[in-house]
C-alpha cells in the first residue's frame, strides 16, 4: 500500500515541482487530500516583469534601420529575453502557487512559440500564466491574439485573397484538435477567417479589416461569414479537441502511456464543463488511479523541472544567475526558446549518453564538488552578435553558487535521503552510497541527487 508520504512527494512533482525544505515535514504527516486542497487554493496571479528603458525601439522598423542600429536592438531584446527566462524560473523556485507556475510551464510548452522580440515573449508568457488555471477558451483566445504567436506563425502575413495557412493549420494540428481530425479545406477555410488578425506598434492585437476576408467560409461541416473567433469556437465544440488537450495533460502529468479508458472519461468531463482546466486537475489529483505504484515515479525529469527541483530542496544564493542559460542550453530545454512550433519532447527523448552524464553531475558542479567540462551549442537567436554571451561561456564552469547548508542539514536530520528525494528504490544498496558517502550529511544528499532514480519523478 502506498504511504501517505509518498503520495505527497508523488503530487508535489505532479503539481509542482517537487518539495521544498518547508514543505518535508508538514507532508511526513499530512493526508494526501489535504496536500491537494493547498495547491487547489492558487494565490492572486502577478505578471512577470521584464527590463524596459527609454532606449526602446519598435521591433517593427527593423527592415528600416541600419546594420548597426538593427544589431543594438536585436542584442537589447536577447538581454531581455535572458532575463524574463531567468524571471520565470525564479518563480517556478520559489512561488507558494505552485500548481499555477508547473501549468504555465505546461502550457508554454504546448503553446510554443519562439521570438526574438522580448516584450512580444514576456506578454505571451503572462497571458499563459495569467489563464493557466482558467478556462481553455480564455486561454487559446489570448494565445491567439498574443502578438508573439501571431508573428511566429506569420499571421501578420495572412491577407485577403493571399491567406497564408501557417497560423491556421498549427492551431488546429498543434493547439486543439490534434492530427486528423481535419481536412485541408477546413485549413485554407480557417486561413481565410484569420485574414487581417496582426498588431499595432504599441504590440496590440488589431484586426486588419481591408485584409480580412468577408466572404463565406465552410469549415468543420458549418457554413457562414466567420471570422477567427468564430473558428476557434467551432474548433472548441469538436470533442476531439477536449480529448487532445486532455490525452496530452494525461502524459504531462500521470503517465507518458496514456490510459485510453480515463482519458476518455476525462476529456467528456472536460468537455462537458466547457473547458474548466482547474476542474479537470482536481479530477486527475484526487483519483485513487493517480497514486497506483505504475504511476509514481515513472517520469523522466524534463530538464527544466531538473533544475527547478534542486533548487527548491537546496536553499542557493547565485551569484550570476545568467549561468543558468548555460545549463538550460546543455540540457536541451531552454524557456522561451523551443526547437519548434510543436515544442519540446518528452519522456526518453531527454536522455542521452551526453545528458544523462551531465544531469548526474549538476548536484555536484553546483554544490562546487566538480567542474563543468562541456560546451554549449551556439545559438543564433540568442548569441549572434552578442559578447556577453561569449564570455558568459568562458566562466560558466564557476556557478557561483552558495547552498544554505545549515537549514539543508537541519531539515534532512535524521532522515533517510532516499525517502525523501526519491520515487523509487535505487537500482544498488543504500548500504553502499552509505560507505562511499560516509557520515557526511551533504555528500549523501548529493550523491543521492546524482544516482539514476533522481532522474525520475
Amino acid at each position: 500500500m502506498v504511504s501517505e508520504f509518498i503520495k505527497n512527494k508523488h503530487l508535489a512533482n505532479r503539481a509542482g515541482f517537487g518539495m521544498s525544505l518547508q514543505q518535508i515535514a508538514a507532508f511526513e504527516q499530512q493526508p494526501v487530500t489535504d496536500t491537494w486542497q493547498m495547491y487547489a487554493r492558487s494565490g492572486d496571479f502577478t505578471p512577470i516583469s521584464f527590463v524596459t528603458s527609454q532606449t526602446d525601439v519598435d521591433y517593427s522598423d527593423l527592415s528600416m534601420m541600419n546594420a548597426e542600429s538593427k544589431k543594438q536592438v536585436q542584442q537589447l531584446n536577447r538581454k531581455r529575453n535572458i532575463a524574463t527566462n531567468l524571471n520565470f524560473l525564479n518563480t517556478m523556485v520559489h512561488a507558494d502557487d505552485q500548481l499555477r507556475e508547473k501549468m504555465a510551464f505546461f502550457w508554454h510548452g504546448h503553446f510554443a512559440c519562439r521570438v526574438v522580440n522580448a516584450n512580444f515573449s514576456a506578454h505571451l508568457l503572462n497571458e499563459i500564466r495569467k489563464n493557466a488555471l482558467g478556462n481553455f477558451r480564455d486561454l487559446l483566445l489570448a494565445v491567439s491574439k498574443a502578438p508573439a504567436m501571431l508573428n511566429f506563425l506569420n499571421n501578420q502575413q495572412n491577407k485577403k485573397g493571399h491567406p497564408n495557412e501557417n497560423f491556421a493549420r498549427e492551431v488546429m494540428e498543434l493547439f486543439t484538435m490534434g492530427p486528423g481530425n481535419y481536412t485541408e479545406s477546413d485549413v485554407r477555410e480557417a486561413a481565410r477567417a484569420f485574414t487581417g488578425w496582426s498588431f499595432n506598434k504599441d504590440a496590440q492585437f488589431v484586426v486588419r479589416r481591408k485584409f480580412h476576408d468577408m466572404g463565406t467560409k465552410k469549415f468543420l461541416g458549418k457554413t457562414g461569414n466567420f471570422d477567427g473567433n468564430a473558428v476557434l469556437d467551432i474548433i472548441l465544440e469538436q470533442p476531439a479537441t477536449a480529448k487532445f488537450i486532455t490525452r496530452k495533460l494525461y502524459r504531462f502529468l500521470v503517465n507518458e502511456q496514456a490510459n485510453d479508458a480515463i482519458v476518455t472519461a476525462l476529456s467528456k468531463d472536460f468537455y462537458d464543463s466547457g473547458y474548466d482546466i482547474k476542474q479537470l486537475l482536481e479530477r486527475i489529483f484526487t483519483a485513487s488511479w493517480f497514486y497506483d505504484p505504475i504511476n509514481i515515479g515513472n517520469k523522466i525529469k524534463s530538464p527544466i523541472e531538473l533544475m527547478v527541483g534542486i533548487m527548491r530542496t537546496l536553499p542557493m544564493e547565485i551569484a550570476s544567475p545568467e549561468n543558468l542559460i548555460v545549463y538550460q542550453k546543455l540540457l536541451g530545454q531552454m524557456l522561451l526558446y523551443p526547437p519548434n512550433v510543436a515544442g519540446w519532447p518528452s519522456g526518453k527523448a531527454w536522455i542521452d549518453s551526453s545528458t544523462l552524464l551531465l544531469r548526474m553531475q549538476v548536484p555536484q558542479i553546483w554544490a562546487g564538488m566538480r567542474p563543468l567540462d562541456l560546451d554549449p551549442q551556439n545559438d543564433d537567436d540568442l548569441d549572434m552578435g552578442l559578447q556577453q554571451s561569449r564570455q558568459l561561456y568562458k566562466t560558466f564552469k564557476n556557478p557561483q553558487i552558495t547552498i544554505d547548508w545549515a537549514q539543508v542539514e537541519k531539515a534532512f536530520s535524521n532522515r533517510d535521503p532516499f525517502q525523501l528525494l526519491l520515487q523509487q528504490q535505487p537500482s544498488f544498496t543504500k548500504k553502499l552510497l552509505e560507505k562511499y558517502a560516509g557520515s557526511d550529511k551533504r555528500m549523501a544528499i548529493i550523491e543521492t541527487m546524482c544516482i539514476p532514480e533522481y532522474q525520475l519523478c
